[in-house]
């Protein structure tokens, strides 16, 4: 099933519920006091809600605590916002309601633990910042940096929670991602890709990963993402082939080749470290493998088919 019947099938439901349909008809399009104070009421309304929700955000926080878990699940907020976008009707645009439910989600994440970011925004290149302003949040706590070197060494050494760095691309001289091989086991890994919603405001067409502490996790719909370390006379077309073999349908093939030939590859769905299909993909390339490490992945974002429309 494609990313879009996933998110739009249940958009229009048939019913609407009784609260609605009171208001509908409770004034009519004149009388615009009687307009205005059901706005108000359904504005008080909406705040004794997220009021009421913060107060069980705090009850899931000590869990979270209790199980060793961090406040911050990105997984967990895909899921919320797929869900949300999925139940939506009416005419406002479902790319706000994605852009309101991200500000909530950021700061309901502030208030169970510390939570800032770094991110990769030398001056001349200030898209990683606007993604991560409105992924994470107008009210975050977000750090400069002018090389991804520094974001990946805020991520590692506990000063910020997350990294945002521009999503890798062929034919790049100095990639990053491979500084994520040379850490312990408990290095930075990929957590998310921005956008995931609207684009908004941001100053450059470009996307961007986030990189985090705890790895990552199934969210239902999901890329992961590999490094492979390979002798150089392993090429591109040989590595797409055992991938195929192994039952792993690839959709991004990055290459760094120097001494070793170097492939940041990109896995359709959800693939544990521990995945047979994994196994199977070493078995084949055998000797010529150096290693194989997981980097994590991501919840794939909502389609440009969803968020352009209304509910």
């Amino acid at each position: 099933m494609s990313t879009f019947s996933l998110i739009s099938r249940s958009l229009h439901p048939t019913s609407v519920p009784p609260a609605a349909a009171t208001y509908m008809v409770s004034v009519t399009p004149s009388d615009l006091k009687g307009l205005r104070r059901r706005l108000d009421e359904i504005d008080d309304r909406l705040q004794d809600l997220l009021i009421d929700r913060t107060e069980i955000v705090s009850m899931v926080a000590t869990s979270k605590k209790e199980d060793n878990q961090a406040a911050f699940q990105p997984a967990r907020e895909a899921e919320i916002i797929r869900r949300l976008v999925g139940r939506h009707r009416g005419s406002f645009p479902v790319a706000n309601l994605v852009r309101m439910w991200r500000e909530m989600l950021a700061a309901t994440v502030r208030l169970q633990s510390p939570f800032s970011v770094a991110v990769f925004a030398p001056a001349d290149r200030p898209g990683c910042w606007d993604l991560a302003r409105d992924h994470y949040g107008s009210n975050t706590p977000m750090l400069g940096c002018d090389t991804a070197d520094q974001v990946i060494r805020a991520v590692a050494t506990g000063r910020t929670s997350i990294g945002v760095l521009p999503l890798p691309v062929h034919g790049e001289a100095d990639p990053w991602w491979p500084n994520l091989l040379s850490g312990p086991e408990c290095a930075p890994r990929i957590v998310a890709r921005l956008p995931f919603g609207a684009r908004g405001n941001a100053r450059a067409d470009t996307d961007a990963l986030a990189i985090g502490g705890g790895g990552h996790q199934e969210s239902g719909l999901d890329r992961t993402l590999l490094a492979a370390q390979c002798s150089a006379s392993t090429g591109e077309a040989r590595v797409s082939d055992l991938l195929s073999a192994a039952g792993l349908a690839s959709t991004l093939l990055v290459n760094r080749t120097r001494e070793k030939a170097l492939y940041l590859i990109e896995i359709q769905g959800f693939v544990a470290p521990s995945d047979a299909h994994l196994d199977a993909f070493r078995s084949q390339l055998g000797t010529s493998l150096d290693r194989l490490v997981c980097l994590g992945g991501y919840a794939v974002p909502l389609p440009a088919a969803v968020l352009d429309t209304r509910g």
